[in-house]
């Protein structure tokens, strides 16, 4: 029986996670979020993966959500994990950035799985959307708290408590997703991104990202400690010697991570 969930380091430090269930539409089972919990840990603890990309086997649904018949039967539990939450991924922590390459539709906990990453590239026929409340639900794998943040409040709180979706093109004018690519370019689109993260210092890049990640919740003066407390480990790195080194030198900078 093939794995739910692929890895594979596609390029020098880039992982390529694939959710793998095509014909359950990449629903969320026990297995799927097992698989996601440890390509999180995998890639965390490998200091050669730089960025993450998360992406699905089938072309039509990037991910249906929790898989119903797995909740029917008893697998409520199991769709979470300790510590990670939702697919064993929404709430984990992560100190490396992931890309969400979406093909179709990214529905329910599809959507939510798309949106506990850092940033999203999407197909033209790509749709996101909530459709809970059209069941009696709400999104509990926190997209109803992430989705205000990532998009005009008033247009989220629409999708929100219509349940209706939003289709690419506008998700990209109202800044949800980062770029839409033609399917048969989405891989490599991506793959520009994560390159350009790769080719940059990693600790200055998770340092940035974790500022980045909590500006919501830290009012300015906690922001501005902890800008000075990152700044400050980044001092005592050789990374940040060795970049303006590199600049003056005209030369690559050669990373150490450490």
């Amino acid at each position: 029986m093939e794995e739910e969930v692929l890895y594979q380091e596609v390029e020098p430090g880039i992982a390529l996670v694939t959710l793998n269930r095509p014909e359950k539409r990449n629903a969320v089972n026990a297995a799927v979020a097992a698989g996601l919990a440890s390509a999180v840990e995998r890639s965390e603890n490998d200091p050669a993966i730089r960025a993450a990309i998360l992406a699905s086997s089938n072309d039509r649904v990037f991910s249906a959500g929790a898989d119903l018949a797995a909740v029917a039967a008893g697998e409520v539990a199991g769709i979470s994990t300790p510590g990670g939450g939702f697919a064993g991924f929404v709430r984990v922590r992560r100190s490396k950035p992931w890309i969400a390459a979406v093909r179709g539709k990214a529905l329910a906990g599809g959507f939510e799985l798309a949106l506990a990453c850092d940033m999203i590239v999407a197909t033209p026929d790509a749709a996101f959307g909530l459709p809970e409340p059209q069941r009696g639900l709400i999104a509990g794998a926190d997209g109803t708290t992430r989705l205000p943040r990532a998009m005009p409040l008033h247009v989220a709180l629409e999708l929100i408590v219509t349940g209706e979706p939003i289709g690419a093109r506008r998700a990209h004018d109202l800044g949800l997703i980062n770029h839409v690519s033609p399917p048969d370019e989405l891989l490599e689109t991506v793959l520009v991104i994560a390159r350009r993260i790769a080719a940059n210092a990693p600790l200055a890049v998770q340092e940035a990202l974790a500022l980045a990640r909590g500006s919501a919740v830290l009012g300015e003066e906690q922001a501005r400690r902890a800008t000075d407390e990152a700044i400050g480990r980044l001092r005592r790195t050789e990374d940040f010697k060795e970049g303006p080194r590199a600049f003056v030198e005209k030369r690559s900078p050669v990373w150490k991570g450490r």
